[in-house]
């Protein structure tokens, strides 16, 4: 298993695995406030929301970018999202905290 390198913002904590980065600037190019490869750290979770993130993260083509949340919503029933890509087959991915 390669390198991992967390960041977080207290709500959702991002995982860059840089082995698998194909280096496509999508990242760089969705959210360039967060993503700034010449600058350490380089990856500046605090400049976007989680929402944001969540966004950006699912457009990452090598999987190299991926996330997890911290927090779980108290007081009601478990939060739930669902993201579905249109790709061929379709990818469905289901987050429950």
């Amino acid at each position: 298993m390669g390198k991992k390198i967390e960041y977080t913002n207290g709500e959702l904590t991002i995982i860059w695995q840089p082995e698998l980065c194909q280096h496509a600037g999508i990242c760089v190019k969705t959210l360039p406030g967060v993503y700034k490869p010449k600058e350490r750290p380089w990856i500046q979770i605090e400049n976007a929301t989680t929402a944001e993130l969540i966004a950006q993260i699912n457009q990452c083509p090598s999987g190299a970018l991926t996330y997890r949340m911290n927090k779980e919503v108290k007081g009601g029933p478990p939060a739930c999202l669902i993201l579905i890509e249109r790709s061929i087959p379709y990818r469905i991915l289901l987050f429950s905290p």
